[in-house]
This record gives C-alpha cells, sequence and structure tokens, in this order.
C-alpha cells in the first residue's frame, strides 16, 4: 500500500527557546534558497519556511516530520540534538492549528502582532516562485490570511503595541528624555528597521534621525518617504559616537556592532532587533551603555495587554470557523483521484466496452463528451460535500462498479 503524504509543522520558537538557542536555527537567504533546493531534490511538493525574529518553522507535506527535521539542521546552524531538546512537530490537523494561531498572531512575542501575515504571505510567494506551491499550500495560506483579516477588524486584538518595531518606540519614549533632542541612528533597513522607522518619525517628533545600511541605496529608499538622514556605512563608527540611541536591524548572521565600533563616553541606549543578535552581548558590561534586545522588549506589557487578552476567545472562535471550512474542502479533495478517474471513465470506456464506446462514440463528438462527463462529475462532487457521511461509501461504490483505479491520478 502506497503510504500517503501528511501535514507536519517543524521548528523552535520564543516560546520553546532563548534568543541565543534561535538563533542557530536562523536561516539566512543563501540557506534558505538552499533550504528550498534540498526539498525539491527530496520530492517535496508543498513546503512553507517561517523565518523571523520569533520562530523559524516549517510546514509541508510530506512522508515524514524527520524529513522536515534534518532540512532544517542541515541548512542552519542548528543541530539533531538541540532541536531534540527545544523544537516542536505536529502533525495533520494540529499542525494546521498551529500555522492559524500563529498567522492570526496568537502565538507572537507579543499578542496580536499583524506583521507575522505579511511574513508569511512573502514566504508563500517564495515557495511558488521555486516550485514548492502545487498542490494545497496556497488554499491553507489564503485560509490563514483570511483568519487574520477577520480577526484583526471583529476583534480589539491587535490594539496598542503590536509589534516589535512598535514596541521599541514605545520603549524608547518611555525611557528616553527628551527624544525629540536626541540623535537617534538605525543601522540596517529591512523590514522591521523600515517599520521602526516609520513609528519613529511618527511618535518621536524627531528630526534628525540617521539611517545607515550596508547598501545605501536601500536605506535611501526609506529616506524617500519619510524626512531623515542617510549617512554612508563607512560613517558607523563616527555616527555611533554622535548617538544617544542606536537600533540595530540588520540581517547579519554574526554580530555587526563590537565593542571596537563604541566610543562614547556618554549614555548610549543600543536596541538589538536582530536575530540572530546583531550587538555584541558583552557590551552589555560596557559603562554608559544598555543593550536591550527584541525578547526583553516582548516582555513590556502596556497598559491595554489586559484589554487584548479578553478578545482571544473571539480571536479563536473566527480562527475555529475559518479552519473548519478548510478542513472540510481538505477532507473533499482526497476524493479528486476517484471523481477524475470517473470522468475518464466516462469519457473514454475500456477497450472491453466496444458498444458502449462505439455508441458514445456516434451520438457525441469528443468534446460534448468532456462536457457530459464534467457536468455528471460535478453533480457527484456536489453530493460528496453536502452529504460528507455517505462520501466513503459513494466513491467504494463507484469504484467497485466501474472498477476504477484512482491510485492513476494520486500525486506522487
Amino acid at each position: 500500500m502506497t503510504k500517503s503524504r501528511r501535514f507536519y509543522a517543524v521548528g523552535v520558537s520564543h516560546k520553546t527557546a532563548t534568543i541565543d538557542h534561535r538563533g542557530y536555527f536562523s536561516l539566512s537567504d543563501s540557506q534558505l534558497h538552499a533550504l528550498f533546493l534540498d526539498a525539491k531534490e527530496k520530492g517535496i511538493q508543498d513546503l512553507l519556511l517561517i523565518n523571523t525574529c520569533n520562530r523559524t518553522e516549517i510546514y509541508a507535506w510530506t512522508f515524514s516530520d524527520t524529513e522536515l527535521v534534518e532540512l532544517l539542521c542541515t541548512h542552519s546552524e542548528g543541530t539533531q540534538e538541540s532541536f531534540n531538546k527545544i523544537g516542536y512537530s505536529f502533525e495533520d490537523e494540529k499542525g494546521i492549528h498551529h500555522l492559524f494561531r500563529v498567522g492570526t498572531g496568537l502565538e507572537s512575542q507579543i499578542l496580536g502582532d499583524f506583521e507575522i501575515i505579511g511574513q508569511i504571505k512573502q514566504s508563500f510567494y517564495r515557495s511558488k516562485k521555486m516550485g514548492l506551491a502545487q498542490g494545497n499550500l496556497e488554499r491553507l495560506t489564503n485560509s490563514v490570511i483570511q483568519a487574520s483579516k477577520r480577526i484583526k477588524t471583529e476583534t480589539q486584538i491587535s490594539s496598542g503595541a503590536t509589534s516589535v518595531a512598535f514596541a521599541s518606540v514605545q520603549y524608547i519614549l518611555k525611557n528616553v528624555r527628551d527624544i525629540a533632542q536626541k540623535n537617534i541612528l538605525l543601522f540596517g533597513t529591512g523590514k522591521i528597521g523600515a517599520n521602526t522607522c516609520e513609528n519613529l518619525v511618527k511618535h518621536s517628533q524627531n528630526d534628525h534621525i540617521v539611517l545607515i545600511n550596508r547598501t545605501q541605496e536601500k536605506a535611501e529608499k526609506i529616506a524617500g518617504k519619510f524626512p531623515v538622514q542617510v549617512k554612508p556605512f563607512g560613517e558607523l563608527t563616527a555616527s555611533i559616537l554622535e548617538s544617544d540611541v542606536l537600533i540595530v536591524a540588520t540581517s547579519s548572521q554574526k554580530p555587526t556592532i563590537t565593542a571596537d565600533l563604541i566610543h562614547n563616553n556618554k549614555p548610549l541606549l543600543i536596541l538589538d532587533l536582530s536575530l540572530p543578535r546583531n550587538v555584541d552581548p558583552l557590551l552589555k558590561d560596557r559603562p554608559n551603555t544598555q543593550v536591550i534586545h527584541l525578547d526583553e522588549l516582548s516582555q513590556i506589557t502596556d497598559a491595554t495587554f489586559e484589554k487584548r487578552k479578553k478578545f482571544i476567545p473571539q480571536a479563536e472562535g473566527i480562527l475555529d470557523e475559518v479552519k473548519l471550512e478548510f478542513l472540510e474542502w481538505l477532507e473533499h479533495r482526497k476524493y479528486v483521484p476517484a471523481l477524475k478517474a470517473f470522468r475518464d471513465k466516462l469519457i473514454i470506456p475500456r477497450k472491453g466496452e466496444k458498444e458502449v464506446k462505439q455508441y458514445i462514440n456516434n451520438c457525441f463528438g469528443y468534446q460534448k463528451k468532456q462536457e457530459i462527463a464534467q457536468k455528471i462529475t460535478g453533480h457527484i462532487s456536489a453530493y460528496l460535500r453536502e452529504n460528507p457521511r455517505q462520501a466513503n461509501i459513494t466513491i467504494n461504490l463507484l469504484k467497485d462498479v466501474l472498477e476504477l483505479n484512482p491510485e492513476r491520478y494520486s500525486e506522487k
């Protein structure tokens, strides 16, 4: 009997691992690309990978979760031994439920963080571009997006600080006096960096924010939207010396801010929003230097946190409703091979059915036969959806009476 694919979710997150341990499983762009190529080589057809500061997770329909764990450990700095201690694996409906919770902000470090849904969209586009979104993945992703939109519009779970970028700015506003007069340097202009820049401009009333990025063109693109100044990467050390607040949002796999770059005598607040850490942990011990990482930011509760918690049951109700619709669709999908076999049986009878075949060919052209077969198959498909308890009996009867061979139409 052919072994069928099942849905698995494997990974590490802020709930199971410290920032440093998560850093080992974080993937650079080149590592992501290599992982996708490896997955294709192994014959995986549907794969979604979430790689954020809070989590690194792989979702896929495949034959074993071991296959996915091996992919993650092979292409990251993480080990199988480490994964066994801090990793997790969910199967079938539990895995699908986990993706819904992640995509709707219910598993985020900051409850209701809806930046994650944008990251899931980007992850899906990458999977599709790489040829790893060939079956159920698109429907699943769209269902998660639908649940996220409904929760955001129908509940208030996203009120208050709902992203790392916003939480970092809130921290600065609460802990730095006269922020409008301070020198702020933002190093790194990826997604989090761009969002942080927008929040800084909006809430700090500071008109002398400096952006630095290794690729200056990216920083200039952001500067085109906001009243900020761009400086070249070569001026990083001098700019840090002038700064009161340094925000690091780079995507390097190794620290980019080290002790040799810091020459400040006045107080310097450093916020590291990167994974893995991009600020050398030893800087915590430097005089007049305070280092705050994103895990610490996520623990900062604001006045609206308790209010947001009250909307969890309502959000979970919406999630379950949309998830059930997807599961019903997925259940119906398993009958597709039999329905295809039935349709083709109507178009092209067996060789032994010469009289039937000759009669059909005389009465109808090939295109007309296709239309009739599709219509009859559609009626049966609708019956299966409306009568799920009779679905297995109906399909088995069709297979026995018409001697169908659905295996020919199953995904390999």
